[in-house]
C-alpha cells in the first residue's frame, strides 16, 4: 500500500461496474451537499478562515473547499478521482486552471485554491505557507478495509503540516442514529449472496464501530484533542435521485459486482419506502461524527 490517497481506499471501489463520470456527477449533484453541515461545524470548531492552510485529503468534487475558501481559507484538495476532480475544478475556478494561475489574479479563490491530481499532497499550502489543518472529510467506517489507505496518507501528509496542526477525521455515527443505514444493509446482503473470498471482503458494508476514528489516530500517530456529533439528513427530491445520490458513494459496488446493478437499484428502491413522505420526498435523518487530533 502506497501513501497515495485514492478513492477506492476511502470507501469506493474503482473497479464497480458503472459508468466512473455518471457517478461522479451524481456524487457532486446530489449526495455532496448531504455533508455540508459536517463541513460547516467542523469549519466553525476550528475557526477556519484568513489564517487557515487546509490540505484536503481526499477532497473529490469539491464542495468542502468551496465553502473553506468562502471563509477566506488558503485551500489545497488532494485526491486520483480525475472525474471527481474536474467537477471541483469546473465549481470553483470554471474559466481557469488552478496551479499555473497568477498570483496577482484578481479572482479571490484562484489566490487560495490549488488541486493536486496525481493523489499526493504538496509541501506546502496554495500561498506557499505550510498547513495548519488537515481534514479527511469521507466518512469512514461503513465498508470494510475503508481506512487502510488513509492512515498512511495522513502519515505522508503531516510532516507537510507546521507543528501542532490540526487534524480533522470524520466517520458515519452509531447505526441506530442513522436511518441510512437500514438502506445500506441491502448492500452488505446482496453481496454476501455471492459469497466471494476472504480477499474480496473489502469494500463491503459493516456497521460502524465506536472507535473507528480513534483507532485511525492512533495507527497514523495523532493525538485525540476533541470530537463531535453532527445532524446530517439525507433529502431526496423522489426515490429516483434518492437511489442515485446513494450508489454514487460507492458502498454499494460490491453488491453491483455481486448482482448487477438494475437488482440493487430495484432493493434500494423498496428499502426507502419508509423514508418517503406523502409528497414523494425521501427523508432520513442521520448523525456523523468527526474527531479532531493534534499533530
Amino acid at each position: 500500500m502506497t501513501p497515495t490517497l485514492v478513492r477506492n481506499q476511502l470507501g469506493a471501489d474503482a473497479s464497480a461496474p458503472a459508468d466512473a463520470g455518471t457517478l461522479a456527477r451524481d456524487w457532486a449533484e446530489i449526495q455532496e451537499r448531504m455533508l455540508a453541515p459536517l463541513y460547516e461545524a467542523v469549519y466553525d470548531r476550528m475557526e477556519v478562515g484568513a489564517a487557515t492552510r487546509m490540505l484536503s485529503l481526499g477532497c473529490g468534487s469539491g464542495l468542502a473547499m468551496l465553502v473553506a475558501a468562502a471563509r477566506g481559507a488558503h485551500v489545497t484538495g488532494v485526491d486520483s478521482d480525475r472525474e471527481r476532480l474536474a467537477l471541483a475544478r469546473a465549481r470553483l475556478l470554471p474559466d481557469a486552471g488552478w496551479d499555473d494561475t497568477p498570483a496577482h489574479s484578481p479572482h479571490p479563490a484562484r489566490r487560495r485554491a490549488r488541486l493536486l491530481e496525481d493523489g499526493r499532497p504538496a509541501p506546502a499550502g496554495a500561498d506557499g505557507a505550510p498547513y495548519n489543518l488537515i481534514t479527511v472529510f469521507e466518512p469512514i467506517g461503513c465498508a470494510a478495509g475503508d481506512s487502510e489507505g488513509l492512515v498512511p496518507a495522513l502519515r505522508s501528509a503531516v510532516p507537510l503540516a507546521v507543528r501542532g496542526a490540526s487534524v480533522v477525521l470524520t466517520s458515519w455515527g452509531p447505526p441506530e442514529r442513522c436511518a441510512t443505514a437500514a438502506v445500506l444493509r441491502v448492500a452488505a446482503r446482496l453481496a454476501e449472496s455471492a459469497r466471494p473470498p476472504r480477499t474480496e471482503q473489502q469494500g463491503r458494508w459493516r456497521p460502524t464501530l465506536r472507535d473507528d476514528l480513534e483507532d485511525v489516530a492512533a495507527r497514523a500517530g495523532l493525538k485525540p484533542d476533541g470530537s463531535g456529533r453532527v445532524s446530517c439528513p439525507f433529502g431526496y427530491a423522489d426515490v429516483g435521485s434518492a437511489v442515485r445520490g446513494l450508489l454514487s458513494t460507492g458502498l454499494f459496488d460490491a453488491a453491483v459486482r455481486a448482482t448487477d446493478r438494475s437488482q440493487v437499484e430495484k432493493e434500494v428502491a423498496e428499502a426507502l419506502h419508509p423514508y418517503q413522505r406523502e409528497d414523494g420526498t425521501v427523508w432520513m435523518p442521520n448523525v456523523f461524527r468527526y474527531l479532531v487530533c493534534v499533530t
